[in-house]
C-alpha cells in the first residue's frame, strides 16, 4: 500500500500476496493486520501529512479504512479468499469505539456477500483487535465479546497513555514503558483475555526488548510479536525463566509475595499491579502503617531499594488485619 503514489493494490494483487505469505507459513496461521496507515506511516513517504496538527490523533488505521469503504472491502475480499487456502487471523488496528467494531463486522459481512454474489470461494477467519489506545484497554472485556483474540500495541498505547508524541525528540525522554499507568493497562488487558479464555499477545518495542520479557511473563503474557532479529534473544530469556517465580502471588487474604525478575535499585512500580492495590496507599507511601515488609531494610521512605538481589529473591508484604485504614 505504501509508496505507490496513491495507486493502491487491487483485490487480485492482494490475494496473490496473501497466498505467498500463507505458503511461507507452512501450515501455521497467518495474521494480517488491515491497512494501518497515518501518522508515522503515511501512504506516500514523499508527502508529509501537513493537513492535520496532530496526525497521530487523526484519520489513521481503522478510521481511514472505514472512511474508504471501497478500499477496505477490496482488502477484506482478498483476505477472505486467501482464507480458503489456509488459516488466517485478521487484526484490526486502533479500535476505540463499539461503533467502529460494529462497522467493521458489517464490512466483513458485506465482503462475504459480495464474494457469494460472484460465486467465489472464501474461508473462515479469526478476528482480533489491536489494543493501542487507553479506551480500548479499559474496555478490553467488552472488546472480547466481539473478538477472538487481542494484540496489545505497546508503542501507541504508551504514546497515547502518556500524551507523548514519540516522534518528537523534545519529549522523547518522557516515553516510559514502565510508567505505572502503562503497566496497569497491560496487566488489566492480559488478565481480561486470560479470564475469558482468549489469546492475547504483545507487539511493539516492549515485546522485543529482553529488559521487559520477564515482566510481561509475570503479568501472564505467553505470546510475543516482534521483529525476526529479536526472536533469538527473547526466546533465550523465556527459556531461562521460571514463570512460577515471576510476578505477584497472593498467598492469602493478608499476604503478598513479590518475586523479583531482575536486579533493581528502585522498586516503586508495585502500585501498578492490581493485586497490590492496597500497597499503593500503604506500603508504597511515606506512611506504610498497616503493612509489615520483610526484609525491613528493603524499605526506606516508602520506596524499595533492592541491594542484594539474587535469582529467586522476593519481598513479602503482610497486612495487619487490625489496621482499619488499610484498603
Amino acid at each position: 500500500f505504501m509508496g505507490r503514489q496513491q495507486h493502491l493494490p487491487g483485490e487480485e494483487e492482494q490475494y496473490q500476496a496473501y497466498l505467498r505469505a500463507l505458503e511461507g507459513m507452512r501450515g501455521l496461521p497467518l495474521t494480517i493486520r488491515t491497512i494501518d496507515v497515518g501518522a508515522d506511516k503515511p501512504l506516500n513517504d514523499s508527502v508529509p501529512d501537513a493537513a492535520h496538527l496532530n496526525p497521530a490523533l487523526g484519520m489513521r488505521a481503522i478510521r481511514w479504512s472505514l472512511a474508504e469503504p471501497a478500499m477496505f472491502l477490496t482488502q477484506l475480499r482478498a483476505i477472505l479468499r486467501a482464507a480458503a487456502q489456509g488459516r488466517i487471523h485478521v487484526l484490526i488496528p486502533m479500535l476505540a469505539h463499539v461503533s467502529e467494531i460494529r462497522q467493521t463486522l458489517q464490512m466483513l459481512d458485506t465482503a462475504r456477500s459480495q464474494l457469494d454474489a460472484r460465486g467465489v470461494a472464501y474461508g473462515p477467519v479469526d478476528l482480533g483487535a489491536m489494543i493501542e489506545v487507553p479506551a480500548a484497554a479499559l474496555t478490553a472485556r467488552l472488546f472480547l465479546k466481539y473478538f477472538d483474540f487481542l494484540s496489545i500495541g505497546t508503542n501507541d498505547l504508551i504514546q497515547y497513555t502518556l500524551a507523548i508524541d514519540r516522534a518528537d525528540e523534545s519529549v522523547a525522554h518522557l516515553y516510559d514503558p514502565m510508567h505505572p499507568a502503562v503497566l496497569q493497562l497491560l496487566a488489566d488487558t492480559i488478565r481480561a483475555a486470560r479470564e475469558m479464555g482468549k489469546p492475547v499477545s504483545v507487539c511493539g518495542e516492549m515485546a522485543g526488548d529482553t529488559a521487559f520479557t520477564k515482566l510481561l511473563l509475570g503479568l501472564g503474557l505467553r505470546s510475543f510479536s516482534m521483529h525476526p532479529a529479536q526472536i533469538l534473544a527473547v526466546k533465550r530469556e523465556i527459556v531461562r525463566s521460571d514463570t512460577s517465580k515471576l510476578g505477584v502471588e497472593a498467598t492469602d487474604d493478608y499476604t503478598f509475595v513479590v518475586h523479583l525478575a531482575k536486579p533493581c535499585t528502585f522498586f516503586d512500580k508495585l502500585a501498578a499491579f492490581p493485586t497490590l492495590s492496597p500497597v499503593k496507599e500503604s506500603a508504597v507511601s511515606a506512611d506504610p502503617d498497616g503493612w509489615a515488609v520483610t526484609p525491613k531494610e528493603y524499605m526506606t521512605d516508602g520506596a524499595f531499594y533492592i541491594s542484594d538481589w539474587v535469582p529467586g529473591s522476593y519481598i513479602t508484604f503482610t497486612k495487619n488485619p487490625n489496621y482499619y485504614n488499610a484498603d
